[in-house]
This record gives structure tokens, C-alpha cells and sequence, in this order.
């Protein structure tokens, strides 16, 4: 089986970050899987690529496969690209890629942008190790919940937030993490109104709280690692939660233990509500 799968990196912003490599790539193949043809058919066109398109995105991936899986084992060479960056990073192509692997067809590589190595690379935190988180949940509690379990990640952790919701996570972070961890805020990477900023998570807070433009765009939020490698507190806390649960409800619980101990009553409200099984 001689054709072969391409995973091709696009631009995140600037189009003139395209690969002379992924220009000729796109050329050549057979077709191209895209995550939104509408938005590929721009780039196309600023590069001359004649190529044709195909849908290839979360909603239809698990019935695309079989029919573009066909096409390569007849021979054509495919390339798969997201709306911009890196695909598989926070984009479609997963499912894809793994069934091509499985009916040992080759897949390639073809590396360029990528928003959280750019990101990664210029807001000055360590780099030497790193976690990619990709987007948090929607939902206040869900995200706090993320956030309690990387509370004591000590490497750099990296973040995808949609801008409607970049304010209420961003206090989210502060409040689990702490008001001075250190934060890289990367907003439209490569774009007109391109924002890079270090700071504490309290500064971004009222960073993003005094400017409203910096609720709009692509959003890269990289946070400094923990100095501790864990909570001696949690434990504690755990205990005296449950002892209080056995007496009062669960906010009254959270609020008393918020009071003895100096936690945020948020955090105490979302750990009692994991110790009885109601999140």
C-alpha cells in the first residue's frame, strides 16, 4: 500500500506562515480533508492549491473514515488539516489518524504553527517541561474541579479558552491556583491585535476585566507550574469536611470549613460536594 496519509500543519493567523513543504504537500495529494471547507477554501485560494476539498470534522469524522480509509487504500495520497495550527491539537482528526495506523497505512507529518508551542515559547515561563490541557469545561464547578486536580502540577500548564469564556476561567485559576502563580496570556497569535503578556493571575484578571478586547480572539492562557509537589492540608481538610457533613448541609459545611481554615469557600463548597458524591 503505497499511499499515504498527511497530517499538515496550517497557519494559526499570518498566512505567510505556511511551509513551502505543506504548499507542495496540499498540491499534490489527492484530496484534502478539512475541518471547515469554507474557512480552507481561503487559504487554498491565497496559495493556488487547486486541490479539492472534503468535510472532515467532529460531527461527521466517525463516518468519514471509512470513505476516505477507501480512497487511500485505492491509492491516493490524502492530507488533513484543521482550521488552522496543528491537527489533533484540540481539533478532529484523531479517530482518523488511528484507523489509518491500524490499516497500516503511513502516516506523515508535516510540522509548522501550532498555537500552544507558540504561546509556550515567548510568555517566558519554563518550557523544559510542560502539560498541554487543552480547553477546560464550560461550567464553573466542572472547570474548578480540573483545576483542583492540576492545583499541584508542578510544569508549565497550557490552556485553550474560547474568549466568552476566558474572564470566568481565568478567576477560576486564580482562585485554585492562587492570586500570584505566574501566567502567559496569548491572545491572536500571529494577528493584527497580537497580545503576549506575563503577569500574576490576579494582574490578568483585572487585565482582561479593564479591556474587553482581550475577550475576543484565539486564547492561549499558559500557567507557571506548583513550587510544592502537594497540599499537606488536603487530608486535613477532607476529614474535617466529613466530620462536618455528618451535621450540617453542604453549604453551611463549606462555609464553616472556609472560616476554620482559610480556604475559599468556593473551593471548600466544591470538595464537599465531591465527598458526597453530588458533582
Amino acid at each position: 500500500m503505497s499511499a499515504q496519509l498527511f497530517v499538515v500543519a496550517t497557519p494559526i493567523g499570518h498566512l505567510d506562515d505556511m511551509t513551502l513543504r505543506s504548499i507542495e504537500i496540499l498540491k499534490s495529494v489527492a484530496v484534502i480533508a478539512a475541518e471547515d471547507t469554507r474557512q480552507s477554501a481561503q487559504l487554498l485560494k491565497y496559495y493556488n492549491i487547486a486541490t479539492p476539498l472534503t468535510a472532515c470534522h467532529d460531527h461527521n469524522e466517525s463516518n468519514k473514515i471509512n470513505i476516505l480509509l477507501e480512497r487511500l487504500k485505492n491509492g491516493e495520497d490524502i492530507a488533513l488539516i484543521s482550521d488552522a495550527g496543528t491537527p489533533l491539537i484540540s481539533d478532529p482528526g484523531f479517530k482518523l489518524v488511528r484507523a489509518a495506523q491500524e490499516q497500516g497505512i503511513r502516516v506523515i507529518p508535516i510540522p509548522g504553527a501550532c498555537a500552544a508551542i507558540a504561546a509556550l515559547s515567548t510568555v517566558g515561563l519554563p518550557s523544559d517541561r510542560f502539560s498541554f490541557e487543552g480547553f477546560l469545561a464550560s461550567r464553573s464547578s466542572q472547570r474548578i474541579n480540573q483545576l483542583q486536580k492540576l492545583k499541584h502540577e508542578t510544569r508549565s500548564m497550557i490552556f485553550y479558552e474560547a474568549p466568552h469564556r476566558i474572564l470566568e476561567s481565568v478567576r477560576d485559576m486564580a482562585e485554585v491556583f492562587g492570586q500570584d502563580r505566574p501566567v502567559g496570556f496569548a491572545r491572536e497569535i500571529t494577528k493584527t491585535f497580537e497580545t503576549i503578556k506575563k503577569m500574576t493571575l490576579a494582574d490578568l484578571v483585572a487585565f482582561i476585566e479593564q479591556d474587553h478586547h482581550q475577550q475576543k480572539g484565539e486564547i492561549v492562557v499558559v500557567v507557571g507550574g506548583a513550587t510544592e509537589q502537594q497540599d499537606p492540608g488536603q487530608e486535613q481538610l477532607d476529614q474535617l469536611l466529613l466530620r462536618l457533613l455528618q451535621d450540617l448541609s453542604v453549604k453551611a459545611a463549606a462555609q464553616l470549613a472556609a472560616d476554620l481554615t482559610g480556604i475559599k469557600k468556593k473551593v471548600a463548597y466544591q470538595r464537599a460536594l465531591e465527598l458526597t458524591g453530588k458533582d
